[in-house]
């Protein structure tokens, strides 16, 4: 018998939605003012960085509220759904198939609710609010030997809660299964602001027993389930990674036939409603807490790395491979190895796991209590690959270090793949269908047809063990012709992937991309059942529209990030952006993944750290330039005071340079930025004073008592705070009364007229502040052997700069003429291939980066490549044993700290190989971001309490915690600067450390 349906019509008719306010409304914003503790932001620049997720989409929301507290967020609902504006939960932002990206009020709440609420390691749970990001919260479980193991590849930066909204996977769910496995309830709020907790409920539960307002749904949600079990069985793919439409099988009671490996251990008691709000991608409720399902970590891992000659090998293997029962295979195929070849980060790891050129990997590892299991499943793997014809294919890795740097490669797979420079980029829209392991093999060659069919190809990588690979088409979606392509494979690839009976979504959920093809995948009756549940939720339709229900369709390009009409404007750059196509080509390689929003390891993004707040991180700044380069932020918005406020707390760390996989260089971006607003507003006295400080060192040399009476006459530091802006708390550096001069410096003589020949290059911070760094780099080189040539400008002048404290301010004529005189003096060297060694990492290592685009040309060429830190030098010398440098032990510890920009060119390694060159010196490296100083950064009065915050995250604590008789290294002078400030402790070059230690001074 056929139960009839409600029609679309009447599900449309009680969930009718109200005419929103529009974008940016003052009512509707000074409302939310005074109701709440948190922020609204409606401006035009916080809208735009809202407008996009890590998808295709741009949608401008009505405005921002980054609440407080729950109490924050729940007149935030109330008040938005008075005001008829729908509402939208966002955490990190990083959605690809368009889910936090809407007209609507948007709510951040990844700044403030990520604490951890309650925890029991005896019974395996933990309660935490849904903004904590899955890394943190797993650096929590650890000590107590226990994980939560949903384990994502954007867990630095993915929250709990969305990753509860989408129903996320992870590279292990062939072991440990989908969100909705490990959620033991979940805390929402209702459309109205009412309060429930989701969990288990009794299947013969009566409702008046029900908590309110579980009383009135519960029954509505049984209802459905009921009714539905039979279409439920037969319409829902059997797979574990189906993540499509709401999980209507939680609502199967005991004697339906709910589909089987879509619910793990099916309750003949209760049902979990937890299991429903999972996936429901915040349409239904807005979620407050999460009880989280825990597991041991394993104690033992395994990884073996197995070679593939063609893709269609690897696929065909998968399905062997997963009866050895690992806990995780996955892709990563060729694309991708010669893409992470290319970018510095992951240059060095590839090296060590791949083997020739394989045209597909598969990632396998075994984990477990027991080492020996682990290592007895490497030799089954080794063995069956052998019975497959591939002997030998296997690299086998047991270190544990070397399988988190691989793991760090597939981890970063979606944005190394989206490091491709041009207009044709991979484009998420069929990015994670699955099928069963069997139909692996043959799905992917149909589809690998339906591309070359389209004339382009996809890149493949990811979770071969549950058959859910990501695979992305290169498309242009600037072009019309390409976005009909997409529309046409994605019809014809869901198609294929009903034909195997596969799931359209296997991970990464619906939102706006796959919502449109629910009818077709799981048929009418259920669409019309997903609207049902959405009307009992949310009856006026406010909650996250267009998603799952009613949505619009995939390729309505007035959705699109790129939509039709749009230009960037044509603008005289100060760089050479010819690399990327132009400056706006290289502002649009930003791809909102959100790696720029961890907040552990590595550098980036150090204003993102210390605020938590969009506009300082590097993607906010992306989005900004993009939409005032493209004009949809209004006229000259690159000039404008939100723009230099956007800009205000980048620190030039250059962190993006190296860690954002699509190398988004923010720092470079920004002397643009700032170069544009000089030529039209001119540079500020502060900024020009600092600037200049290369032009008046050599007199400020001549009278410092001068200049350090600013820090010891009382008063003179707060005027100068007044009149200049610099904080009366920062000390300011002292000018050295005996300056290091080139021209008068003799380098130690050398009897060895074959020596080998280098220059040694003095910046102006070293040659004024610290000239003791650059004599006991001259004494160090002369000690090891080399004939040093000291750099000197060719007219005799004053001494080198490269121009950095002039480029920080935006002025970039000045800039190159400083660069200018130093190429004319350097690369006469640099041509006969002698190595140029400077001290300080700013400076030297902006020969290797701005100077080329700077001064696009052979000479900026040359000397970049002959340009090296000391100890990249020294460490270099060592490795290829020509290095003779007599030392004796003079510590047992070093702590170092690594300038950011030595950590944005790999070059932290050189200085710790370079350090335990001293005999016995046991050296450990401080893992922090930014120290905070960047240069004239921490010494702004607006500034120095984000600085603070920067060295406080890591640095300062780790030195404050260091016994008196460690030796504290930092090679920037800005670092040591803060160092000394901070911590009230003394950090030196490692040119002193390396002078001190030797055994003899040579003539």
């Amino acid at each position: 018998m056929t139960v009839p349906l409600p029609s679309i019509r009447d599900l449309a008719g009680s969930s009718a939605r109200p005419t929103p306010p529009p974008p940016g409304d003052p009512e509707l914003a000074r409302r939310l003012k005074e109701a709440i503790a948190g922020e609204v932001r409606f401006d035009p620049f916080s809208r735009g960085r809202y407008s996009t997720d890590a998808s295709i989409y741009q949608i401008e929301p009505l405005g921002v509220v980054v609440p407080r507290s729950v109490e924050d967020v729940t007149r935030t609902i109330q008040i938005a759904t008075q005001a008829g504006a729908p509402v939208l939960a966002r955490g990190g932002g990083t959605s690809q198939c368009g889910q936090t990206v809407g007209r609507a009020v948007v709510v951040d709440v990844s700044k403030h609710l990520d604490r951890v609420v309650a925890f029991d390691p005896g019974m395996r749970a933990v309660t935490v609010e849904p903004w904590i990001t899955l890394d943190r919260l797993n650096a929590f479980l650890k000590p107590h030997g226990l994980w939560f193991p949903v384990d994502i590849s954007t867990g630095d930066r993915a929250t709990l809660g969305g990753m509860a909204g989408n129903n996320s996977c992870g590279t292990r769910s062939l072991r440990y299964g989908t969100m909705r496995d490990n959620v033991r309830a979940i805390h929402a709020l209702l459309p109205d602001g009412r309060a429930a907790r989701f969990g288990e409920v009794p299947w013969d539960m009566e409702p008046a027993r029900l908590p309110a307002p579980l009383g009135n749904l519960v029954p509505k949600l049984f209802s459905i389930g009921t009714r539905e079990a039979t279409e439920i069985a037969a319409r829902m793919p059997a797979l574990m990674r189906r993540v499509g439409g709401y999980n209507i099988d939680a609502l199967v009671a005991p004697g339906g036939t709910p589909p089987s490996g879509t619910l793990r251990g099916h309750n003949r008691e209760f049902a979990n409603l937890a299991n429903l709000l999972v996936g429901s991608e915040g349409t239904l409720a807005f979620t407050t807490a999460l009880e989280l399902e825990l597991v041991s970590l394993p104690s033992h891992r395994t990884l073996g790395v197995c070679h593939f000659p063609t893709f269609h090998q690897a696929m065909e293997s998968a399905r062997h491979i997963v009866r050895l029962d690992p806990s995780a295979v996955e892709l990563v195929d060729r694309t991708m190895i010669e893409l992470a070849r290319a970018i510095p980060m992951y240059r060095a790891t590839v090296a060590e796991f791949v083997r020739g050129e394989p045209e597909a990997l598969l990632l396998v590892e075994f984990a477990g209590e027991n080492r020996e299991d682990q290592l007895r499943g490497l030799r089954r793997l080794v063995e069956l690959m052998g019975d497959l014809g591939l002997a030998g294919a296997v690299v086998e890795i047991a270190d544990a270090s070397l399988q988190r740097a691989v793991w760090e490669v597939r981890k970063a797979g979606l944005n190394i793949m989206m490091s491709m420079k041009g207009e044709g980029k991979p484009v998420s829209f069929i990015e994670d269908c699955a099928v069963r392991l069997e139909d692996l093999a043959e799905y992917t060659d149909r589809l690998t047809g339906v591309f070359r069919k389209h004339g382009t190809m996809g890149t493949w990588y990811a979770h071969a063990s549950v058959g859910c690979l990501h695979v992305r088409p290169v498309l242009n979606l600037k072009s019309e012709i390409d976005v009909k392509k997409m529309r046409a494979i994605a019809e014809e690839a869901f198609a294929l992937v009903r034909e195997y009976k596969g799931s359209h979504s296997g991970e990464h959920g619906d939102g706006l991309v796959r919502s449109e093809f629910h009818e077709a995948m799981f048929g009418p009756r259920l669409i019309r059942a997903f609207a049902e549940i959405k009307t009992a939720f949310d009856p006026r339709g406010l909650m996250n529209p267009g998603k799952i229900v009613n949505p619009p369709r995939m390729d309505d390009r007035a959705l699109f990030r790129y939509r039709p009409g749009y230009a960037t404007e044509k603008i005289e750059t100060a760089l050479d952006w010819s690399e990327w196509g132009g400056f706006a080509p290289a502002v649009e390689m930003c791809n909102n993944n959100g790696a720029c929003r961890k907040r552990d390891g590595g550098v980036m993004c150090p204003s993102f750290r210390a605020t938590g707040d969009e506009a300082h991180v590097t993607r906010g700044r992306a989005n900004a330039l993009r939409l005032a380069l493209s004009g949809q932020l209004g006229r000259d918005a690159l000039f404008s005071d939100a723009m230099a406020e956007a800009m205000r707390l980048c620190v030039g760390c250059k962190g993006c340079r190296r860690e954002c996989p699509t190398g988004v260089d923010m720092a470079r971006m920004k002397i643009e930025v700032l170069y544009l607003r000089a030529r039209r507003f001119g540079v500020p006295f502060r900024d020009k004073l600092i600037a200049h400080l290369p032009r008046y060192a050599p007199l400020a040399a001549r009278i410092p008592s001068l200049f350090a009476a600013r820090d010891r006459i009382p008063g003179l530091a707060a005027l100068t705070e007044r009149a200049l802006g610099l904080s009366a708390r920062r000390r300011l550096p002292r000018f050295s009364p005996v300056p290091f001069d080139p021209a008068r410096e003799e380098p130690p003589a050398r009897a060895d007229s074959d020596a080998r020949e280098v220059v040694l290059w003095a910046d102006t911070f070293d040659t004024y502040f610290e000239p003791e760094n650059a004599r006991a780099a001259l004494r160090v080189l002369a000690a090891g052997g080399y004939r040093v040539r000291l750099a000197k400008p060719p007219d005799g002048g004053r001494p080198l700069c490269c121009g950095r404290t002039y480029l920080a301010a935006g002025m970039v004529a000045e800039a190159r003429a400083e660069a200018g005189r130093l190429l004319s003096a350097l690369v006469p060297f640099a041509r006969r291939g002698v190595p140029i060694v400077g001290l300080e990492p700013s400076c030297l290592l902006g020969l290797r980066d701005e100077i080329p685009v700077l001064l696009p040309g052979d000479e900026s060429k040359a000397l970049a490549g002959a340009a090296m830190l000391l100890e990249e030098f020294l460490a270099a010398e060592a490795e290829a044993a020509r290095l003779d440098l007599p030392l004796k032990p003079i510590a047992k510890r070093a702590l170092l700290h690594a300038h950011c920009h030595q950590k944005a060119f790999g070059a932290v390694g050189a200085v710790e190989r370079t350090l335990r060159l001293v005999p016995g010196l046991d050296v450990e490296t401080i893992e922090a971001g930014c120290c905070g100083m960047a240069g004239a950064f921490g010494f702004g009065a607006d500034t120095f309490e984000i600085s603070m915050r920067m060295a406080e995250e890591a640095l300062l604590p780790a030195v404050r915690r260091a016994e008196s008789d460690i030796i504290v290294v930092a090679d920037g002078t800005s670092c040591r600067l803060q160092i000394a400030d901070g911590a009230g402790r003394g950090a030196v070059h490692v040119a002193r450390v390396l002078d001190r230690a030797l055994a003899e001074k040579r003539p």
